[in-house]
């Protein structure tokens, strides 16, 4: 069996879209949050996710988005926020709003989080994996860092996929993985798209430039 897994899309269409066109054929996606934020595209991304039933953890931005509190976020965060809020329906939002914060899937061989187990908001970097995150899944899925990274154990994987609309590891390329859950092996995948695409749509959006700007840079 083979899942596509995607994380941290935050509303970049360009980036999401490159990632589809490049996914081969699998029996299932699934998401580990933040599908919205910072870029001009919420609604395309939600829509997205919610058309082909993608099952998705809430991440942070998406809570903030559902619920108007995101006082600790920096300013390009909270700029992507409120753009984010103004554009999406209540529907949207509510749909947001009542993701889970944690999804085991596959007849539990699959455990989907955001941030770690034990905290949807923690950066679980890729020096934090170990065996200990696991617990009676064969795969541990979580985003929030935007570094991708995988770890294989004797007791099973930790994975990270990456960030689709938002690289923070030095990599502008999109962000994926394919997990085979009968071979147990993780593909890291890397997909280029029109960064400067994405670049102009933050500015015609009235969004704060830099975060067009930080994308060509994978930061």
């Amino acid at each position: 069996m083979r899942i596509a897994v995607i994380a941290d899309v935050h509303a970049n269409k360009v980036a999401l879209e490159a990632v589809a066109g490049d996914m081969p054929e699998v029996d299932g996606i699934v998401c580990a949050g933040d599908v919205v934020g910072y870029n001009p595209w919420p609604e395309f991304c939600v829509d997205w996710v919610r058309e082909r039933d993608v099952p998705t953890v809430q991440g942070n931005h998406d809570r903030a988005v559902a619920t108007g509190a995101y006082s600790g976020f920096n300013k390009l965060a909270e700029a992507g926020v409120e753009y984010t809020r103004e554009q999406l329906s209540e529907t949207d939002r509510e749909w947001l709003g009542d993701l889970p914060t944690e999804r085991t899937l596959f007849d539990g061989r699959l455990k989907v989080v955001h941030g770690h187990p034990d905290d949807p908001d923690h950066y679980t970097r890729p020096s934090e994996f170990s065996p200990g995150l696991l617990g009676e899944e064969d795969v541990l899925v979580l985003g929030h860092t935007h570094v991708q990274s995988h770890e294989k154990y004797g007791d099973g994987i930790v994975l990270n996929p990456g960030s689709v609309g938002q690289p923070r590891d030095r990599d502008p390329g999109a962000a994926y993985a394919l997990l085979d859950l009968d071979a147990m092996t993780v593909e890291q995948r890397r997909v280029r798209y029109d960064v400067g695409a994405v670049m102009d749509a933050v500015d015609e959006a009235g969004l704060p430039r830099r975060i067009g700007t930080r994308l060509s840079r994978g930061q």
